[in-house]
């Protein structure tokens, strides 16, 4: 038989699907997968739940329903300063990874190049190869993460279609600052590039640092296509509901990418998201706050246990350093023995690598209630003082 899809046939199973299945099997506690443990607002979940009986549950419009784009327009205004067209320049679609694929559909075609920041998101290199266009990769390094200025100018070039950018970024906790997104935007004014701006933990960013879109700066507003997610905004992952904000003239075209992909995003929660966006100031200042307390709670605890934590500016990802704990294999090797044997899953940063990574770095979840963060702390504490101590002879 004629082989199947090349480009597909050639993407492994993701990190996060194989660590979570590992941590299932030795029952371990699961601090690889970013999703969170507790439920969102109530009254968010309540309005979704009702709206399913309300017999509107039929195809929504193709860009999502007006008040919910309504909404999106509003919290771009409201947060960023951003002045969206809610009727034309907002694009509902099933889940942030749509979003991401439909933009990049919208704006590459095959031999266009785009230029990265590794470590990166494991969904972006894949589908832009589908899309037969060429990933241009700039390294971030460990620790500060600091922009490669030099690098990242080489990296543009006669072909370059696109940026794709990611702040706060994961795995690195890293948010880009006002200089380096000035740095960023002379770029793109100087190839005549655009920018996806993957931007879905916008609202988990903790004092003193600041998000600021690169929409938002000079220049750029027609540039940019900035994706949002209801997932993480309002700890409902599982919804699958994310929102791409930018110029009618590029968001036209990403609403025939979503057309051929998914159409449209179930519209109870649609309904739902359009109410939580327009929650008071506290709720989302609340939400960054409690994660901001998770991130310090987790950092305490790994550092007790003899980690080095990277300081973690937004998201839900702290970056730990395994090397003063003894072990004698590589990030990967170290996340499956925690995992079988001190019963705490985490992910090897590798895995956000092409090539050649920095070595002895994992990522480690703290979106998770401060009683599994403890346990989770307990259990890497009590394993390494265990295996640092002499052995008894035989």
């Amino acid at each position: 038989m004629k082989p199947a899809s090349q480009q597909l046939s050639t993407v492994g199973t993701t990190i996060f699907t194989v660590m979570s299945a590992l941590a299932a099997r030795h029952g371990a506690i699961n601090l690889g997968q970013g999703f969170p443990q507790t439920e969102g607002p109530a009254d968010v979940v309540r309005a979704a739940a009702d709206a399913l009986l309300d017999n509107r549950n039929q195809y929504p419009p193709l860009t999502g329903l007006p008040e919910l784009r309504q909404a999106v327009a509003d919290a771009n205004r409201r947060f960023w300063g951003l002045d969206i067209d809610p009727a034309q320049g907002v694009v509902v679609t099933s889940g942030a990874t749509e979003a991401l694929a439909a933009c990049l559909m919208a704006l590459l075609d095959p031999g266009d190049e785009v230029v990265l920041f590794e470590p990166l998101y494991d969904t972006y290199l894949p589908v832009i190869r589908m899309l037969g266009a060429v990933p241009r990769l700039v390294r971030l390094e460990p620790p500060d993460w600091a922009l490669p200025r030099a690098a990242l100018a080489a990296a543009f070039g006669p072909r370059t279609k696109a940026l794709l950018l990611n702040t706060p970024m994961n795995p690195t906790g890293k948010v880009f600052r006002a200089d380096e997104l000035a740095f960023l935007a002379g770029l793109l004014q100087q190839h005549d590039a655009y920018a996806v701006c993957d931007e879905v933990y916008e609202h988990l960013v903790f004092p003193p640092a600041r998000h600021v879109p690169l929409m938002a700066l000079p220049g750029m507003a027609g540039r940019c296509l900035r994706i949002g997610s209801a997932g993480k905004t309002f700890s409902l992952t599982g919804w699958k509901v994310g929102y791409v904000s930018g110029p009618p003239a590029l968001t036209a075209i990403v609403a025939r990418a979503h057309q051929n992909l998914t159409f449209t995003t179930p519209p109870n929660l649609q309904r739902a998201v359009a109410l939580g966006l327009a929650k008071d100031d506290a709720y989302f200042a609340a939400l960054a706050a409690d994660l901001a307390g998770k991130c310090a709670r987790l950092t305490a605890g790994l550092t007790r246990a003899g980690f080095g934590v990277l300081p973690s500016q937004g998201g839900y990802f702290v970056i730990a350093d395994i090397g003063a704990l003894g072990f004698t294999g590589d990030d990967a090797a170290f996340c499956r023995h925690i995992t079988e044997h001190a019963g705490v899953a985490a992910i090897p940063v590798s895995a956000f690598y092409q090539g050649d990574a920095p070595g002895g770095w994992v990522r480690f979840a703290f979106c998770k209630t401060d009683a599994v963060l403890d346990e989770a702390c307990a259990r890497l504490a009590g394993h390494f003082a265990a295996s640092a101590r002499p052995q008894a002879a035989e």
